[in-house]
């Protein structure tokens, strides 16, 4: 199951010098995608509990379009084990002029992760409805 999420990073989102976005946008946004994810694999938002791995790939500006991908790799009882990788969709441009962006013919990942989030066996609804309510 994989889920996606697309959206453009603001000026309010830019924490560094040259509107250079905080790679905790990026953690935000995978949770997110888990949310979502946990929401359509067990109808229950469900918890994230640990990244196994986070790497920082390329910088993200405020003004750049990104999409966050999940996929949930392993399930456990409880636990959903996922992996995550953002990418740039579409560049600002403020080198060119103020409003200037271009499509990346080429999307380039800027982040990538892996994690557990676990959703607790008595809010695991969908699986519960699917056996009958056992």
């Amino acid at each position: 199951m994989k889920a996606l999420i697309r959206i453009r990073i603001s000026a309010h989102d830019s924490h560094y010098g040259g509107n250079l976005v905080d790679g905790a946008k990026m953690l935000q946004l995978f949770g997110d995608v888990a949310t979502e994810l946990l929401i359509r694999s067990d109808g229950d938002e469900g918890l994230f509990v640990a990244y196994d791995n986070v790497e920082f790939v390329g910088p993200v500006y405020a003004g750049d379009y990104i999409e966050a991908i999940g996929e949930i790799q392993k399930v456990g009882n409880t636990s959903r084990n996922m992996t995550f990788a953002a990418y740039k969709v579409i560049q600002a441009r403020p080198d060119l002029n103020d409003s200037a962006a271009e499509v990346l013919e080429v999307p380039q990942l800027v982040c990538k992760a892996s994690g557990t989030c676990v959703v607790p066996k008595g809010k695991q609804r969908l699986k519960q409805e699917a056996q009958g309510g056992q």
